[in-house]
């Protein structure tokens, strides 16, 4: 494992291992053991979108880990104003021990692994995320004591937080039922590619454009904004066709009764969901959030350190 850029790369194992690290992590911190595990060594942090949870998280894991966070944003580095990202990879590999980065194309991404002799983090594409369903699934485990017998089911854009839940869950082999409107259907390659993992593992796929059938005896309902960054323009028209995937009282009734409900932040509380859901007893929001820094540390970690 040179690099984090999708799920779907890994083996259950090393997701399993990533998790387990994790909470490893998580616990010592409570209990004051630090573990600088990576000292001296530095991070790249490129930022072409902005990000609260992924910039604090990244920069406080790196330094709890020992190590230097670098902030770049897409106007400090010459990757902005056209270099290419073959000289922008082999510059960063001779000052950096690690490069995150969180931008629109998935891949750019995928280039600058390839031509950077130093470990890539994925933080963020169009395409996927899943530096959040790591987390995500660390604290479904946490809160449901295992990864098995679940279901898993996301309504709403068919996005990239879409995409790594599909991949997640056909690793892990949790059932995963997907409902978004037509037009804003999951990309259909991600799709084949998830089919291959559910296959493998023995867990179903669902795709329906039914949140109803999706949510029906879910373990994990989870949702996400349906305006995305760079998607402004497009708000009135989006409220408009998603507003009947909403996650409300009504249809939350139909997932388990001790259903989780998981958003990966931020919220527009009254549009993709509700007060009555996000604030209730069944949220977990602010535990999978604080999660973030936890499985981020442990990619890092698993990355970075002088012995992986």
């Amino acid at each position: 494992m040179k690099d984090f850029i999708s799920l779907h790369d890994l083996t259950k194992e090393e997701i399993e291992n990533l998790i387990k690290l994790s909470i490893e992590l998580k616990t010592d911190l409570k209990k004051g053991i630090q573990h600088k595990i990576l000292k001296d060594k530095t991070l790249g942090m490129i930022f072409s979108k902005s990000s609260t949870r992924t910039r604090v998280s990244f920069e406080v894991g790196m330094t709890q880990l020992g190590g230097y966070p670098l902030f770049l944003s897409a106007n400090d580095i010459q990757l902005g104003r056209g270099e290419t990202i073959y000289d922008t990879a082999k510059v960063l590999e001779r000052y950096l021990d690690g490069i995150m980065i969180r931008t629109y194309s998935h891949d750019d991404v995928i280039e600058l692994a390839k031509h950077a002799d130093i470990p890539v983090i994925n933080a963020l594409t169009d395409l996927l995320h899943p530096c959040q369903v790591l987390a995500d699934l660390q604290t479904v485990y946490e809160k449901k004591g295992t990864l098995e017998n679940l279901k898993f089911t996301y309504i709403g854009d068919g996005n990239n937080m879409a995409h790594s839940i599909m991949y997640g869950c056909g690793k892990m082999g949790i059932d995963c039922a997907i409902a978004s409107p037509q037009g804003y259907m999951p990309n259909q390659d991600v799709i084949d590619n998830a089919k291959e993992d559910f296959k493998k593992s023995g867990a179903d796929l669902i795709i329906t454009q039914d949140p109803v059938e999706a949510i029906k005896d879910a373990d994990i309902v989870y949702t996400d904004t349906w305006v995305s960054m760079g998607q402004e323009a497009e708000k009135a028209e989006r409220i408009k066709i998603f507003m009947p995937y909403q996650i409300n009282k009504e249809l939350f009734k139909n997932a388990k009764s001790d259903a989780l409900f998981m958003h990966c932040l931020p919220a527009y509380r009254g549009y993709e969901v509700t007060e009555d859901v996000i604030d209730g007893a069944n949220s977990v929001i602010f535990d999978e959030a604080e999660n973030r820094l936890h499985a981020q540390k442990a990619i890092m970690a698993t990355l970075m350190q002088e012995d992986r």
